[in-house]
């Protein structure tokens, strides 16, 4: 338990966060990389260009000394990150390093402000928030490994099949090379590649976008202009290829709350925000339960999963899809042209606005989403939404 005076230290460096804690976690990183090259493979290096990993790690460094005292309030981002570090493989024996070299950026960037207290006082409050995630990570590493057809670590799949599914998105379904067993995991969870490219090592996401239960675990992958990985995916990746694999995690699933299925279910998505909306939609269908499926894309090029959404809807009456399309071409027939507004939001939503309502896609979609959604009546705590990239605020 954190000291009254770390708690009040702590809270005392606020203000330099809110002025300083982008330069603060751009310096941690830039020593962090140079000191320990080996966690490099932990990020994603067009995060750290586009600056938005220094910008979340600021937020959430931030986040952490305003609510030092009141801990609860934070208790909703524990999950995510814990999720996060066990689908990266992240160690106990990482902790100190970063602990180190961000009280190293701290006394760098605020000088002769970080005095011996500060700092001392901030390694303190490190310490016991390494704690408290390495034993939540801890639990979660048991707990996957002890499901069946579970595992800790990296893991041998072979590429059994790779699908188009448009001009952009890819999948690819992977099966266990040991020809063992696969875990049930949750819709809405994603896995993690380990891939060795030309030397050097990466790590990447990738939400599932099928239903448990099946003799596969399937990703379906977006080609990113200049993307490293998904690039490497799409071209060099074909049927009989070895990939080795993190085991399923995430905090954005369905709700387990026994109401849940008497409540209407929204799936709101853009782009390949939609991968892991179909295992949603795929585990979801056949429970009666009404679910409106609406997708937003530039054009029917680079829509994917049509076909599978509509076969759903064809074969389950409670199932409804809508699409929009930014720049419909010539020959398609979306339901809408143009972008989600709070008008079409409010035709998809009951009149009690009691609803389960999950979105992903951009930013600027999500951030749409939301805004609509709230100013239309539907309570905060139906919200659900993921980032591919750093978690932002909406």
């Amino acid at each position: 338990m954190l000291s009254a005076q770390t708690i009040a230290l702590v809270k005392a460096t606020v203000p330099a966060l809110q002025q300083h804690g982008n330069a603060i976690t751009t310096h941690f990183y830039q020593a962090l990389f140079a000191s320990h090259p080996e966690v490099k493979a932990f990020f994603n290096p067009a995060h750290q260009a586009d600056g938005g990993q220094p910008r979340a790690l600021a937020d959430a460094v931030l986040a952490y000394a305003a609510n030092i005292d009141r801990l609860e309030a934070l208790a909703g981002a524990v999950p995510r990150i814990v999720h996060k570090h066990v689908a990266l493989g992240v160690q106990p024996e990482q902790y100190p390093v970063v602990g180190e070299c961000l009280l190293a950026a701290i006394r760098h960037v605020l000088g002769e402000a970080a005095t011996p207290e500060i700092l001392a006082a901030w390694g303190e409050a490190y310490q016991a928030l390494a704690d408290l995630l390495i034993a939540a990570e801890a639990q979660l590493y048991k707990t996957a490994e002890a499901l069946p057809g579970g595992w800790r670590g990296e893991r041998a799949f072979t590429v059994a099949r790779k699908q188009p599914e448009s001009e952009e998105i890819t999948s690819f379904y992977l099966q266990p090379a040991d020809g063992g067993a696969l875990p049930a995991f949750l819709p809405g969870q994603y896995i993690t590649l380990v891939l060795a490219i030309d030397g050097e090592l990466m790590r990447r996401n990738y939400s599932l976008s099928d239903a448990p239960g099946q003799p596969w675990l399937r990703i379906s992958v977006k080609r990113e202009a200049g993307g490293r990985v998904s690039n490497w995916l799409h071209d060099q990746v074909q049927v009989g290829s070895t990939l080795s694999l993190q085991p399923p995690s995430g905090a954005f699933v369905l709700d387990a709350d026994a109401a849940a299925p008497t409540r209407p279910l929204l799936l709101v998505t853009a782009g390949v925000g939609l991968t892991p909306a179909i295992s949603m939609l795929e585990s979801a269908a056949a429970s009666g339960r009404q679910i409106r499926f609406i997708h937003a894309a530039r054009h029917g090029g680079v829509h994917a999963f049509r076909e599978r959404v509509d076969a759903l809807a064809a074969r389950h009456g409670n199932v409804q899809a809508l699409y929009l399309y930014d720049e419909p071409r010539a020959h398609e027939a979306p339901h809408r042209a143009g972008r989600l507004t709070a008008e079409l939001l409010a035709e998809q939503l009951p009149a009690d606005r009691d609803v389960d309502l999950y979105f992903l896609g951009p930013q600027p979609f999500m951030q749409a989403v939301r805004r609509h959604s709230l100013a239309l009546g539907v309570a905060a705590d139906r919200l659900r939404h993921e980032h591919f990239g750093p978690h932002q605020a909406l």
